[in-house]
């Protein structure tokens, strides 16, 4: 396990690992202002406090650290753990913080910690949920490794955590809502045969994060400078209640030739905002 210091997220480092040898011309004001919005202080007190802790024990503490109440429905539609199976978990994202924790916490303890997410890389900066991380490249190019993780995920032996929307949901035409899901999770749930079960997470981010995201879409900057709030809409959603629907596993024999794979990520999309 990485080694967990009293200053585990640190932005000047961060930096450093994306930008190389121009991180130097950051200016000192923007790095302070990063390091408020992303709560580095804050955050790295509740890593240092359970420094011990990893997977899905981590998940639990982030919970009762957010004071998270969870209501889950349709619980009784997640398979059995022993029945030998390995299955792809796809939700909707609306918050970027909470909602990939209580599914993780929810999930782990039904599966033994049997999980991995397919996940922004920035994440892998937290050493609690790095074991259960297969990280994707959301702030650049895409990684040259990025297949050979994907291929390595599904053909191993753990469930899927996926939110195939690839960011958290957006307000669109005045509802907040995923913007369409990519196709990976069809493509490879057939390949390796995992049914696909849906989810349905109730919640949303403030209005000023859906006003930056749409503002940043107009002006055309193609960097998401919305995510770098989710730290922040994670404080913000404390203390609250969310919904959780669990759909019936849909058989990976469902996704055939009569439709793309695209089409068919449409399908299941619309399944879990009906959940």
């Amino acid at each position: 396990m990485e080694k967990i210091t009293e200053r585990t997220i640190d932005i000047r480092e961060i930096l450093k690992g994306k930008m190389g040898a121009k991180a130097k011309y950051v200016p000192a004001p923007l790095v302070k202002w990063l390091e408020r919005i992303v709560h580095q202080d804050e955050v790295n007190d509740f890593l240092w406090q359970n420094r011990d802790l990893a997977g899905v024990p981590w998940l639990e503490s982030c919970l009762r650290y957010l004071d998270v109440t969870l209501d889950v429905v349709g619980e009784e539609n997640l398979p059995p753990k022993d029945d030998g199976r390995l299955y792809t978990f796809v939700s909707n994202h609306p918050l970027g913080g909470q909602d990939g924790v209580a599914l993780g916490a929810i999930i782990g303890r039904r599966y033994d910690g049997r999980l991995r997410y397919l996940v922004n890389d920035l994440l892998m900066n937290l050493p609690g949920l790095a074991p259960l991380c297969i990280p994707i490249n959301k702030t650049g190019q895409q990684s040259r490794s990025f297949p050979a993780m994907v291929e390595a995920g599904f053909h191993g032996d753990n469930h899927i955590i996926m939110f195939p929307a690839g960011i958290c949901s957006r307000r669109i035409d005045g509802k907040i809502h995923d913007l369409p899901w990519k196709k990976t999770f069809i493509t490879k749930s057939v390949e390796t045969h995992r049914d696909v079960i849906p989810i349905h997470f109730g919640g949303r981010n403030s209005d000023f994060f859906y006003n930056l995201a749409n503002v940043c879409k107009r002006l055309g900057i193609k960097f998401n400078i919305a995510m770098l709030y989710l730290a922040d809409e994670m404080y913000k959603n404390r203390h609250k209640t969310f919904r959780v629907a669990f759909g019936k596993p849909i058989p990976w024999q469902t996704f055939d030739k009569s439709r793309t794979p695209a089409q068919w990520a449409g399908y299941v999309q619309d399944i879990v905002y009906k959940l």
